[in-house]
């Protein structure tokens, strides 16, 4: 069985899928969908630049993950979806600033286009 997670501090899927589910089973794991730069109470996309964007898209990852009573030490495999890798770097450096070690196992890739059209998306997935 999986308990579906969704969140009110997350800006809502944009398609047939959940926020996260959790997964009891296997050891309580959370697999979160991946996330963008949407202002959960706003509806407004987060497009300035790649750092605001990058840290709202950590920020809606940490609003699931709060309500599975989990926070970023409980995530174990994140995946990075970028539209130009040119950005890295400075995604790198948003991203790396919520974490303070341990840090989760991670892949990054570029893709041609992402959902809403914006330039990073990430999903995660963590254990209790």
């Amino acid at each position: 069985m999986k308990t579906i997670i969704t969140s009110e501090n997350a800006p809502l899927p944009i398609g047939p899928y959940s926020h996260a589910n959790m997964v009891p089973a296997s050891g309580n794991m959370l697999f979160v969908s991946g996330q963008v730069a949407k202002d959960a109470k706003t509806g407004e996309l987060i497009l300035s630049d790649i750092q605001s964007e990058t840290k709202k898209v950590m920020e809606n990852v940490s609003a699931i993950l709060k309500d599975a009573g989990m926070d970023l030490t409980n995530v174990v495999k994140t995946t990075i979806f970028m539209k130009d890798m040119n950005n890295f770097s400075s995604m790198n450096e948003v991203y790396g600033s919520f974490f303070t070690g341990n840090f989760p196992a991670r892949e990054t890739v570029q893709v041609s286009r992402l959902p809403l059209d914006v330039n990073v998306e990430i999903s995660v997935i963590a254990v209790k």
